[in-house]
């Protein structure tokens, strides 16, 4: 069974409004490989965006450099987002802990010294040492 592919080509300013007036190609793979660079250079001149589809799904794009660039500043300032607003929430729940220890902090050295001790303890009762 000989797979096939075919490609939909979205204009970047119909991408903008919000929607895509779509044609769909359907195309081999062969002819995918012997017209890959003709559909690179419609990516990158033509600023077309192409989504390759197998058996009608979409599997991947091929898009400008602009759009991966652009793609992976949105991306690391979604993550450092993410990071910011669970640095705040750790930031708020430590503040919480303090104030209901009425400002004691928690000592840390004495919580895992204990930890510690009762694990000890639990080894010797499996081992029993």
């Amino acid at each position: 069974m000989r797979a096939e592919l075919h490609y939909t080509v979205c204009q970047d300013s119909a991408i903008r409004k919000g929607g895509c007036d779509v044609t769909h190609t359907h195309i081999s793979i062969g002819k995918v490989k012997r017209d890959i660079s003709d559909l690179v250079n419609r990516v990158a001149y033509g600023g077309e965006r192409i989504i390759l589809t197998s058996r009608g799904k979409p599997k991947a794009a091929i898009v400008s450099m602009e759009d991966y660039h652009r793609l992976e500043e949105e991306t690391a300032t979604a993550r450092l987002t993410k990071w910011e607003a669970w640095v705040a929430r750790s930031d708020a729940l430590a503040a919480d802990i303090l104030a209901r220890r009425g400002g004691e902090p928690i000592d840390v050295e004495a919580l895992l010294a204990a930890v510690r001790a009762d694990r000890d303890k639990r080894d010797a009762q499996i081992l029993g040492s």
